[in-house]
């Protein structure tokens, strides 16, 4: 034990510093030095300091848990003298809050010297487009057909897989540099098997792309609405479409691989009564005429793309993060997560969760937030976050 007198100083600002900003000029203590001037503590059998204090706290008691590390149950102790179980709870998060304040300071100075670790991704100024090969599942006619044009160009080398986890196969085994995949309807929401996907696959999203969704009913040159009996089409159209399905009860709505796919089996199977729900190019490509145009639900329907690529690269104008992570399945994790948003300021635009399949009752989060990875609020974020939660990975700057 070192000299009980001897007080551990207070780190503070150099004066030519402080005089530059308007930041705290008392830095206070870090964890070895709080242990080390809660040691000087004489442990008094009767304890002045707890007679002299206004609120009557137990002293001798917090500064035991400091003495030892232990600073969730130093600030319980301080909570202990609160007068009733309400108060007990603001004072727990206040001190809790303190905490969470102090190791986000840590973690921004980390980063500021280099100690944060590196982030895998690699900056680039556009994406290899040379030679590229784009995959996307589904035919000719399909969103995804659309939303790949959209994105690389008429011209660019593609070919077309059954489903998505082909597609995410074509890109592991190096068949094709890119894969085109639906994430995200703005009616129906998450296209959920995509997530799972994409912490199967440890592909980067190095895109998006964004396409207006205009789902008609189409059937064989000689059908009629009185004709058909069953309509197929991807169980996302379907749900797009559901009110005006409702219209028509006599009918029977079956799934299928994708909208285009849908459009094909009903030429292909030559049936008065088939019909498909897809898009107009669709109708186009496969011979067939619209029954009824305009059948989805609003008229602001559109699907979100990404683009996924195996290689781990981020554009330098990219201004779109998304990562993942488990969280400890317990009270205020995934608040103390998020909040490292806040206090690096950065706009967090959209979160969701997915069950993990080997644990029962718990998820995994999937957050996008605005930002570059080479933003220093990005880095101390991902920094502070990675040390908080579990299996943290960077989907993708986009």
């Amino acid at each position: 034990m070192g000299d009980v007198l001897k007080k551990v100083p207070v780190r503070e600002q150099a004066p030519k510093v402080r005089a530059t900003n308007f930041d705290e000029v008392c830095l206070g203590y870090n964890k070895e030095e709080a242990m080390e001037e809660a040691s000087r503590c004489l442990t008094c059998k009767n304890a002045k300091c707890v007679q002299g204090c206004p609120v009557n706290i137990n002293i001798p008691a917090f500064i035991k848990e400091v003495k030892e590390g232990n600073f969730a149950e130093a600030y319980k102790v301080i909570g202990q003298s609160a007068s009733n179980s309400f108060n007990r709870v603001g004072v727990y998060e206040l001190f809790r809050q303190m905490m969470a304040m102090s190791r986000k300071l840590q973690y921004r100075i980390l980063a500021e010297h280099g100690k944060a670790g590196n982030i895998p991704f690699r900056k680039v100024s556009s994406l290899p487009m040379q030679k590229a090969k784009v995959v996307f599942q589904g035919v000719e006619g399909a969103y995804s057909f659309t939303a790949m044009h959209s994105f690389f160009g008429e011209s660019i080398e593609n070919y077309n897989v059954e489903t998505w986890r082909d597609a995410m196969e074509a890109i592991k085994n190096g068949d094709a540099d890119y894969a085109v995949l639906p994430i995200e309807n703005s009616t129906a929401g998450i296209v959920a098997d995509i997530y799972d996907l994409l912490v199967e696959y440890h592909h980067s999203i190095v895109g998006e792309q964004i396409i207006q969704v205009d789902h008609a009913l189409m059937a064989l040159k000689n059908s009629t609405l009185e004709d058909i009996k069953t309509v197929y089409s991807h169980p996302q159209a379907l749900s797009q479409c559901k009110k005006f399905l409702e219209e028509h009860p006599e009918w029977k709505a079956e799934k299928y691989l994708n909208t285009a796919m849908a459009a094909k089996k009903v030429k292909e199977d030559g049936d008065l009564t088939q019909a498909a729900i897809a898009s107009p190019y669709a109708a186009q490509c496969f011979g067939l005429q619209i029954l009824k145009p305009h059948v989805f639900s609003s008229q602001q329907n559109s699907t979100r793309f990404i683009i996924v690529s195996k290689e781990e690269i981020y554009q330098e104008e990219a201004g779109k993060i998304s990562v993942c992570f488990e969280i400890p399945h317990e009270s205020g994790s995934l608040y103390n997560t998020l909040s490292h948003f806040i206090y690096n300021d950065l706009n967090m635009t959209k979160i969701e969760s997915r069950p993990i399949p080997e644990k029962k009752w718990e998820y995994r989060f999937f957050v996008d937030f605005e930002g570059n990875l080479s933003d220093s609020g990005v880095k101390n974020a991902l920094y502070g976050i990675s040390r908080e939660v579990n299996n943290l990975r960077i989907l993708g700057n986009y």
